[in-house]
């Protein structure tokens, strides 16, 4: 089979890969310099629509509606956009074999594809019960969500099972953004999750009550400290129950399974050098391997801000790192220099008509300010986290885009506080302030 060569080629082809593409673009990529290679068949997309409107029962989103960079209010890049600029997308094309020493990548249909730099953004996949082998895992309408071809199957199975039960196996962020879509749906939903309060990588006892008490109020059930251990089938193969290691046993006609995902840096494993999970990078996304990038979730990177190495998960580092790399690859083939990557950490949720937006680190001692009361009108609350005297975290729900703003640059700035009983008191009004 003819080999394709390219300048730069870009492996993974979502959220990263189209913003790395539109800077490549605004950095004055040829016609031919550049492709992507996708195994999804769609161009890139903003993920996070997935688990939001793309569910919802009104106002659905749908391509080419969320295609990238609408998600950060940009230009919508269609697929069109990158025929005019002289991008080859290929996309339905899964990389099987990478080896960087040779510059060479084999598609399971045995293409081969050569560059002079790449960039990996291959991001991550999820974890399945199956690989753990749950038993009946493998049953009918078992769902994850991490492409779009997923979520046109939930979809379905939400319109075959109208007023059904659904299980939800997690209580992160895929568990709550859609026990929210799902109830939305007028579906009967239950949050099954191991630990003592949901998205316990973030959220405080504190937090997590709110959160809790909204969802009981919009009826979802809330099921703590419990996992999922088998589930039974009916005669078409399809789910009919999970069965709970304290020994419940809950009816369900849909089961959306979000335990977390993995970095796909299998490919280049022995090839380059790894650190927490990820594919090691300096500041600038290089890898150990010259002529090597890696971007998004795969990349453990220097966080400057608290002088430590860090992968994130998350849309928001995403786009950021992609630009970030782009920038580095054309300045060093122009002898040039860029700032250091300089990242605060972002997360933010939306679900029902809720909106929350996280900045910094959730380290030291939360504050908790506002009416955090699950049944109260308002909903306006947050926490800040305090550690050796200074805010270095910040969280605000239901805040408007000015107080979002101000609980960044708090994070940011990291100012110093004395008094944390004046610091709940203060609440919003501190970081106003700042």
């Amino acid at each position: 089979m003819a080999e394709k060569s390219f300048k730069y080629v870009i492996v993974g082809g979502g959220v990263s890969a189209g913003y790395a593409a539109r800077e490549f673009s605004k950095q004055g990529v040829k016609p031919g310099e550049l492709a992507i290679i996708s195994k999804e068949a769609v161009a890139p997309y903003e993920r996070p629509a997935l688990s939001k409107a793309y569910l919802f029962p009104q106002g659905t989103a749908r391509l080419p509606g969320f295609h990238v960079c609408v998600g950060s209010g940009g230009e919508r890049l269609l697929p069109e956009w990158y025929t005019e600029k002289g991008i080859e997308l290929i996309l339905s094309t899964e990389i099987v074999k990478a080896d960087l020493a040779s510059k060479t990548l084999v598609s399971a249909a045995g293409e081969v594809f050569k560059y002079q730099v790449l960039v990996i953004a291959t991001g991550s996949t999820v974890i399945k019960l199956s690989d753990f082998g749950v038993q009946g895992a493998d049953a009918k309408n078992i769902l994850y969500l991490r492409e779009i071809d997923d979520a046109d199957k939930l979809v379905e199975v939400i319109k075959a099972k109208k007023s059904g039960k659904a299980v939800i196996v997690g209580g992160g962020y895929i568990g709550l953004e859609l026990s929210a879509a799902l109830r939305m749906n007028d579906i009967d939903v239950s949050m099954v999750y191991p630990e003592p309060w949901c998205m316990p990588r973030l959220f405080t006892a504190g937090i997590a009550a709110f959160y809790e008490g909204y969802y009981a109020n919009k009826g979802v059930t809330i099921i703590k400290g419990t996992v999922a251990v088998g589930f039974t089938a009916d005669a078409n193969g399809e789910v009919k129950e999970v069965k709970l290691k304290d020994g419940r046993v809950l009816e369900a006609d849909i089961v959306v399974v979000g335990v977390g995902g993995r970095p796909l840096t299998s490919l280049f494993k022995g090839q380059v050098e790894e650190e927490k999970g990820g594919i090691k990078t300096d500041a600038f996304f290089k890898t150990s391997v010259p002529d090597v990038y890696a971007v998004g979730d795969v990349a453990t990177f220097p966080m400057k801000l608290y002088n430590e190495i860090r992968r994130v998960e998350h849309v928001d580092h995403a786009r950021k790192s992609a630009e970030q790399a782009v920038k580095a690859i054309k300045a060093s083939e122009e002898g040039k220099t860029i700032d250091e990557y300089d990242y605060l950490p972002f997360f933010y949720s939306r679900s029902f008509d809720l909106s929350w937006q996280f900045y910094g680190d959730n380290v030291g001692d939360a504050v908790l300010f506002g009416d955090s009361d699950a049944a109260s009108p308002t909903h306006k609350f947050g926490s800040y986290w305090i550690k050796d005297g200074k805010v270095v975290g910040a969280f605000l729900e239901g805040g408007t885009p000015e107080e979002n703003k101000a609980i960044a640059k708090v994070a940011r700035v990291q100012p110093p506080v004395d008094n944390l009983d004046l610091l709940t008191k203060e609440g919003i009004g501190f970081a106003s302030k700042i």
